[in-house]
């Protein structure tokens, strides 16, 4: 089996030099190449890449701008968006647009790293992660009923007030159930609750 195949679009070099450790440290048989603007990343060699790791803040065509074509040259490759702008606004716009996970500048490598070990084991059955799969750990979170259809509508991207549109419910209310799923899956944002509820099977 070949080597896991990385792109890392980022105008800062110090950056992407401290991207390239982590991963170099935290995973094995990986080949990583690097570009400053969608321009540079667009004129890398036409051979697959397993995972596209890309800045939204970026000089000349910025990478929400930039991610369609990519997925255009590279199909096949897994976007994450990794950012400083890590408002719920953008983290919507970059999840609409096409990435696979939102990963704010702020994480810890360690929590870069098992963010981006889930995307290439694709939360398979056979991945060491499994268990986190497992009906204990679905039950473990102990959401309502009602949680559970606001979990799924958040999964969409819908904000709070279309959430509560959708369930005959007050803004306030939906505000309070997010909150509560919030604490359930032991997260402190939206992209990390839809994340975290993929990876456990409470939502397709």
């Amino acid at each position: 089996m070949g080597s896991t195949r990385f792109l890392l679009i980022d105008d800062h070099a110090l950056f992407r030099s401290g991207i390239a450790m982590v991963l170099t440290a935290g995973l094995k048989d990986i080949e990583i190449l690097e570009a400053a603007t969608i321009e540079e990343a667009l004129r890398c060699p036409g051979e697959a890449f397993d995972l596209l790791l890309l800045d939204v803040q970026l000089q000349g065509l910025n990478g929400l701008e930039g991610m369609a074509l990519l997925k255009r040259k590279w199909p096949e490759a897994k976007i994450v968006v990794v950012s400083a702008l890590a408002d719920s606004e953008a983290v919507r716009e970059a999840l609409e647009r096409g990435a696979h996970r939102f990963i704010s500048k702020a994480q810890t490598p360690d929590a870069m790293l098992e963010i981006i070990r889930a995307l290439l084991n694709d939360h398979s059955a056979t991945s060491e992660g499994a268990p986190l799969a497992s009906a204990t750990a679905v039950r473990s979170t102990k959401l309502t009923p009602r949680q559970c259809e606001v979990l799924d509508l958040l999964c969409q991207g819908l904000p709070n007030k279309m959430i509560g549109r959708r369930l005959n419910l007050s803004e306030n209310t939906i505000r309070g159930h997010v909150q509560a799923i919030f604490v359930a899956l032991q997260v402190s944002s939206r992209s990390e609750a839809a994340f975290m509820s993929r990876r456990l099977g409470l939502v397709s």
